[in-house]
């Protein structure tokens, strides 16, 4: 069985004065305060929600 790709991601710059679609985005990837990170299994869902913050955010592929 393959091991299932992950990402870390990392929010970098903030939500304030972002409209609320963004921030609710940002909250459900999991992100709370600046230099926040996280670590999602690479999927579709979780790939279009960092690319619609993709401002915001930076990520990275781990091995």
């Amino acid at each position: 069985m393959a091991k299932n790709k992950r990402i870390k991601i990392t929010l970098v710059r903030s939500t304030i004065g972002q409209k609320a679609p963004k921030v609710a985005t940002v909250r459900s990837l999991g992100l709370k305060k600046l230099n926040s990170t996280v670590e999602h299994e690479v999927n579709p869902a979780i790939m279009g929600m960092v690319a619609a913050v993709s401002h915001l955010v930076t990520y990275e592929e781990l091995n």
